[in-house]
């Protein structure tokens, strides 16, 4: 009788057990289908979802299958969430948080024991990451996402099932949610007209459009610090892909391996895995017809910058790139339209990067969508059939990594808590914990390779889990040269060649080379934000915001914003027993406003200077100018880092399209126009040239207006009644040469501005930048050099390069910045960089009332080149004459 109680117990449990998994299956087979939602079948010709409808659907998943979990990652920068989808079997999903932990151990723990480390690799699954669209007009990966999705949890394929039960895939429907959106509104309003398929004006993202994947060693824009996060900080997956798209005329998809140069503080390992990954995507699609996929092609993997900077963090990062349509609408491409180039590819045959060329014809987005499925359950096939192997490379890359800071130099890199710009240090400190890297400070003295270095100091051991990371942002870069054959063609960077942290920023830091137990007893871990400030008394009159400090300028502009009383210093002296130089401001306290005043302190993250009185302070209130920032809707990603670092540092402006200069009262409005760098022919036409001849525009006709002749004469008569022309790159190359001021009708005023760029003319004769960090020489005690020291970092392309002559009638010139003679390259790369020793590469002009502030280099490149951010800000405070 108890064998049949217990019996029927058991029944009674199978029975329920049954009944559950009936209930979920008959719930995913309830599903409503990507087509019945949308209306369409993503991928459909000339059709597009956005971006809120996406996550619609993929929440009405998620509220009935146990195969899926959406988790909230963070926020864009227009303020839209930020998703992650996670895709597994039923009990991976119900152990998400265990799995979580299995992955931190393997991630960053070097000491787990063998025995727990087989029960971890037994128990754990392999965590697939993928990051779909980025940029916004690759609008494939993310249209494919529904059609993933409804696979995955309804699939009774038992291949697809056995992965699902290895693997933990991660999807990020879409890494740029305003883009997307601004993308498929465009379309949409152009859709079934002679302009569907024109090109979004303006970038796709708040900010930086395209140079979003620039940004994950700066990690400045929110989107990108939420996807950073996953491998930084919380998830550690072990294999991650970024899916993008390429132009339409060549190869269909590329996958990897990259080409050369690829990183050398990189573990071959990571290599040899993307690589695995890489021919078993040209496997499976091959064999599935899926023609035009090639490999070491075009890309490479040296820069840090994009989402694959998770290489550095022990991930098996790679790419995929798929070829284009016009957003959702095919294109034909003629067989003999089809080309390559580059490296890995120079032409469009049949080899052993490409074994299966694509013969042309129609191109769809459908046919993206296609390719864009078989990746991914390539990837994921992949991931499950090396589970273990992977799971084990991720521990032993943390072990040899860690072992290698313990036995190989430098052992630790040390920045000093005494700075030239002391805001700066506390920026690298909290950006490398954002990375996932350990930080400390010293407890007490000590002496090292010759050196003090006191308490307070910052200290990075190098005997961490992502070494390879510390190493490659600390130290100074040097180019690896590689070639196409012995002693020819240098194989090029695909991106720039420099990103030393300490170099970018002007902070000093040191590579220790012996090891120092000493040192290690008087460490002490980093473990909240790291701030320099100090509580202020109540009897304080004001605040000094010393000027070699970027921040203070950010402090000053955001204290005059809110109406708080700042005014600057006009001559270096002590304040509160400091020192200050001439620039400085002093920020008035008002017992009558705490709450703006407390949001203007709460934000520093150095130490203000306490002032009690105003004796004998010179000083002149801080004005800020009306500014007129030049963004032109080509795409203008300099302009859009512009505006947001104006943003950051509180600085208010308008922005003005290059056609808005014609009707535009620029001298009533405006008391400073900036010019980020743009091409001299696009600023002025609204097109792009190349030789002598024009090139249609894709975008639509409102957008393609240049400030033209009259637009020209405008902006002259606005220097003529005392304006301040600001610009740099290019766009310095339109106010070279003979210019006009209209007087009257009947009466104009021809002048040169006594500059040329000579920047041509060098590149001709063999230099070569291709974004690399250059020693400047400033003029000291100069306006526009308050608050600079001697030499600095510039991050320069070569272009332009200035030669300065004899002013003639009412003009004049001053060179603020000069390369010197020799030993110019300070990081990267650069060929023949002797060409511009002894050149000017910042200079001011006079033109009457009127002056121009010219760079040779982005001042504020990427917001990543904070030691020439003042060359900036003080250009933005230049009195008038």
């Amino acid at each position: 009788m108890k064998y049949l109680r217990t019996g029927g117990i058991i029944g009674l449990m199978l029975v329920n057990l049954l009944f559950f998994e009936w209930t979920v299956a008959a719930q995913e087979n309830s599903l409503i289908t990507p087509e019945s939602f949308f209306g369409f079948k993503p991928g459909a010709d000339r059709m597009l979802f956005d971006y809120e409808q996406m996550i619609e659907y993929l929440q009405k998943i998620d509220a009935v299958s146990p195969k899926l979990k959406m988790e909230m990652i963070g926020y864009s920068p227009e303020g839209r969430p930020i998703y992650i989808a996670f895709f597994s079997a039923e009990e991976n999903i119900s152990r998400l948080e265990e799995l979580k932990t299995v992955n931190r151990e393997l991630a960053l723990n070097p000491d787990i024991s063998e025995g727990v480390l087989e029960s971890m690799v037994t128990e754990g699954k392999v965590f697939v990451l993928a990051t779909l669209s980025m940029h916004s007009t690759e609008v494939g990966p993310s249209q494919s996402a529904p059609l993933i999705a409804y696979d995955l949890v309804t699939t009774n394929d038992p291949a697809k099932l056995r992965w699902l039960n290895d693997v933990v895939f991660m999807m990020v429907p879409c890494h740029n949610p305003d883009g997307m959106d601004m993308v498929v509104k465009n379309y949409n309003k152009y859709k079934g007209t002679r302009y569907e398929g024109a090109s979004l004006p303006g970038v796709y993202h708040k900010y930086v459009g395209h140079d979003n994947n620039r940004d994950f060693v700066t990690l400045s824009q929110e989107d990108n610090k939420a996807i950073a996060a996953i491998y930084n900080l919380t998830w550690f997956p072990q294999v991650m892909v970024e899916k993008h798209q390429m132009g339409s005329t060549g190869a269909r998809l590329f996958v990897p391996p990259t080409n050369d140069p690829i990183a050398e503080n990189v573990d071959a390992g990571i290599f040899t895995w993307s690589g695995i990954f890489g021919q078993n995507m040209v496997n499976d699609l091959t064999r599935d017809n899926l023609a035009g996929v090639t490999q070491r092609y075009l890309f490479d993997d040296y820069w840090p910058g994009s989402t694959e900077t998770c290489i550095w963090k022990n991930v098996i990062g790679f790419l995929t790139e798929m070829a284009s349509v016009r957003d959702a609408t095919p294109v034909y491409v003629e067989p003999t339209e089809l080309s390559a180039g580059g490296k890995g590819l120079a032409e469009y045959k049949k080899s052993t990067n490409m074994l299966l060329p694509w013969e042309g014809g129609w191109w769809r987005l459908g046919d993206i969508v296609e390719y864009e499925i078989a990746t991914t359950m390539s990837i994921l096939k992949t991931a499950s059939l090396h589970r273990e192997e992977i799971l084990r490379f991720r521990n032993a890359l943390c072990v040899k990594e860690v072992n290698k800071g313990k036995t190989a130099t430098p052992y630790y890199y040390i920045m000093p808590l005494e700075q030239h710009d002391q805001g700066e240090l506390p920026g690298i400190v909290n950006l490398m914990k954002e990375h996932g890297v350990r930080c400390y400070e010293l407890t007490g003295d000590i002496l090292l390779e010759g050196r003090i270095f006191k308490a307070g100091d910052v200290v990075i051991p190098l005997a961490q889990p992502f070494r390879s990371f510390i190493k490659e942002v600390m130290e100074v870069q040097e180019f690896p040269e590689r070639h196409y054959t012995p002693g020819g063609e240098l194989i090029r960077p695909y991106d720039i060649t420099s990103w030393s942290l300490p170099l970018h920023r002007q902070v000093k830091s040191y590579g220790i080379d012996v090891q120092s137990p000493e040192l290690e007893a008087v460490l002490s871990e980093i473990e909240d934000e790291y701030s320099l400030t100090e509580p202020l008394k109540d009897e304080i009159y004001a605040v000094c915001f010393p000027v070699n400090y970027n921040e203070s300028f950010r402090a000053a502009f955001n204290a005059a914003g809110k109406g708080i009383k700042v005014e600057r210093l006009t001559k270096s002296m002590e304040v509160g027993g400091k020192p200050v130089g001439a620039g400085s401001f002093i920020t008035f306290y008002d017992p009558a406003d705490k709450e703006s005043w407390n949001a203007v302190m709460e934000e520093i993250s150095f130490r203000a200077i306490p002032v009690t009185d105003k004796s004998d302070m010179q000083s002149e209130p801080l004005v800020m100018p009306r500014i007129a920032l030049v963004e032109t809707w080509f795409h203008d990603m300099d302009a859009g880092w512009t505006r947001f670092l104006f943003d950051r540092f509180h600085i208010p402006y308008t922005v003005l399209r290059p056609g808005d200069f014609k009707e535009t009262d620029l001298a009533a409005d405006f008391d400073v126009v900036v010019f980020p760098d743009n091409d001299k022919n696009v600023l002025m036409t609204g097109k792009r040239k190349s030789g002598d001849d024009y090139s249609m525009s894709s975008y639509h006709p409102d957008y393609v207006k240049g400030m033209e002749k009259e637009g020209l004469e405008n902006l002259m008569t606005f220097v003529d009644k005392g304006g301040i022309i600001i610009a740099w790159g290019r766009s310095a190359n339109l106010f070279e040469g003979i210019l006009k001021i209209k007087k009257s009708k009947d009466e104009e005023e021809e002048f040169e501005l006594p500059f040329s760029d000579i920047s041509e003319n060098l590149r001709n004769d063999g230099l070569y930048i291709p974004g690399s960090l250059m020693k400047l020489n400033i003029l000291q005690d100069h306006p526009l050099t308050l608050g600079m020291p001697e030499q600095i970092g510039i991050f320069s392309r070569g272009r332009p390069v200035f030669r300065t002559g004899i002013p003639m009638f009412d003009t004049d010139r001053r060179v603020i910045g000069t390369y010197p003679e020799k030993d110019i390259l300070l990081s990267g790369y650069a060929a023949g960089e002797e060409k511009v020793g002894n050149k000017a590469a910042m200079i001011w002009m006079r033109k009457g009332k009127g002056q121009f502030v010219l760079y040779g280099f982005n001042p504020q490149f990427r917001a990543s080149t904070q030691s020439s951010f003042k060359l900036l800000f003080n250009a933005l405070l230049l009195e008038q004459l």
